[in-house]
């Protein structure tokens, strides 16, 4: 008996020609390259200025992105909101996405909370995160939880040993990982406060290099910007 190979399609069948994060937006509304988009309500794009020096990658929405179609909108964002505020970054200046742009629901009644994509769903929205941070060209990219991590810096990658390491990647000069606020709300009571911690002492590191590439595009010859 013969068996007829599958034929599969690449998520590259489905990214634009314009690649601009406009352009990348609208064609991730039809993107059919893996199952998930018939249990989602809708694609969850990244969300944020196309020419933010910052990008946070997520894992994969939750029940509430889904609904509201942003990343973020739920429980882990309102974390994230609160950290973000604490170390002083503007959340109206960064850009923040998902490695998968589809919630996945579990066997029970939908939840905030998603049921973890496969490597199979997770290698198809791979090039779409890679295109985002092409036209972006950040100066600083935060991997959220383990499986931003892992997609960009490597399989091998442990949040819990290596995260607040800073390295240069492909994809900015300044890349940094850390725990994803959902995994704080759901760890254990004896361990939350000291995960919390660690991750806002990264949030930290990341305020400061934010803070520190604005001073360095500060022209001070810029007449403008200076007092009378």
């Amino acid at each position: 008996m013969i068996r007829q190979r599958q034929i599969e399609t690449s998520a590259a069948d489905f990214i634009p020609q314009d690649r601009s994060i406009d352009g990348l937006r609208l064609a991730a509304r039809t993107c059919r390259d893996c199952e998930l988009h018939r249990e989602a309500t809708q694609t969850v794009f990244g969300e944020g200025p196309s020419d933010a020096r910052a990008v946070f990658v997520g894992d994969q929405p939750g029940g509430e992105d889904d609904r509201e179609g942003r990343p973020f909108a739920g429980p882990a964002g309102k974390l994230l909101d609160a950290v973000l505020q604490e170390v002083g970054i503007d959340r109206r200046q960064i850009y923040l996405t998902n490695v998968v742009k589809h919630f996945k629901s579990g066997r029970r009644e939908r939840e905030h909370r998603a049921a973890k994509a496969t490597s199979r769903e997770i290698h198809a929205w791979i090039p779409w995160l890679e295109a985002e941070l092409e036209a972006i060209r950040p100066e600083v990219v935060i991997c959220l939880g383990a499986m931003a991590a892992q997609s960009l810096l490597g399989p091998t990658f442990r949040v819990s040993r290596q995260h607040g390491q800073i390295r240069p990647t492909a994809w900015a000069p300044w890349t940094i990982a850390t725990f994803h606020p959902a995994a704080i709300l759901h760890c254990p009571d004896a361990i939350r406060a000291d995960i919390q911690q660690a991750f806002v002492a990264d949030m930290k590191l990341v305020a400061e290099r934010m803070r520190t590439i604005e001073f360095t595009h500060h022209d001070p010859g810029d007449e403008s910007s200076r007092g009378a």
